[in-house]
């Protein structure tokens, strides 16, 4: 009892910080103006032109089609298309056998193996035209395109003999097969993005925020990050008002009874 009431109380916390975050989010995105990049070399422009050239930055929302960097697309690791950005993974799933009391007793895991999420730059082209870069900075995209998605059993190999492959009577590892999924972004998928635009290196590029703020690239639109931002925080607050209470009612009784 005592141990059920520290893990709500657990989740509640956890859900508590959840709630914030998707809060503050929305938030962000309802504060933030949408503008075209044309509209941002003025205001570089001007920046520029009071003698802040390198240090403009302006936090916003940047709506346009994914862009190759100048030295063209990137191909993903294990689905080999072509694409701006990707990412994948590659999960190990394995049984692990127990003996207690005469019976067998078999439980299921899974751990990553391998990983990894392009760093590249790409760029956005709004609906006027014009590019400007976005700076992922390992951050991945809300609801990539997954273009791998498959689980295959493993077949150990016993001892070879003389030259001839013997058939593996035991496998001591408890593998049962590797998973691999793969998402991308391909050249022309439509994108929103907020974060702070920049000019530190010269071009226009959008990223994350160099101080407080939030980075978001998303292939749904504004309006649908809205309406998940507002569910889910619906949903959390009544979760964190369920579980907080509960958890400290579970905790005390547990430790009342011992």
């Amino acid at each position: 009892m005592f141990i059920a009431g520290v893990a709500l109380l657990v989740a509640a916390v956890v859900g508590f910080f959840l709630m914030r975050n998707a809060r503050d989010e929305l938030h962000a995105m309802i504060g933030a103006e949408t503008l075209p990049v044309q509209q941002l070399e003025l205001l570089r422009g001007a920046s520029d032109s009071v003698g802040g050239r390198g240090g403009f930055r302006k936090q916003c929302e940047v709506v346009g089609a994914a862009h190759p960097r100048p030295e063209g697309v990137l191909v993903s690791q294990l689905g080999g298309a072509e694409c701006v950005w990707y990412r994948y993974e590659v999960k190990r799933h394995y049984e692990h056998v127990r003996h207690r009391n005469g019976q067998r007793r078999v439980t299921r895991h899974a751990e990553v193996v391998a990983g990894h999420t392009s760093w590249e730059g790409y760029a956005v082209r709004d609906d006027h035209g014009v590019l400007i870069g976005v700076d992922p900075n390992g951050t991945a995209p809300d609801r990539p395109e997954q273009v791998v998605s498959r689980f295959e059993p493993y077949r150990p190999q016993g001892p070879s003999l003389f030259g001839v492959q013997l058939p593996a009577i035991f496998d001591a590892s408890g593998t049962t097969g590797y998973e691999y999924t793969e998402w991308v972004l391909r050249p022309g998928q439509r994108l929103y993005v907020l974060g702070e635009v920049h000019d530190r290196i010269g071009p226009l590029v959008i990223g994350k925020p160099e101080r407080d703020g939030h980075f978001i690239v998303s292939t749904r639109s504004e309006e649908e990050l809205r309406r998940g931002r507002s569910r889910l925080h619906r949903l959390l607050s009544v979760g964190v008002l369920v579980a907080a209470p509960a958890g400290l009612l579970l905790a005390v009784l547990g430790l009342l009874v011992r």
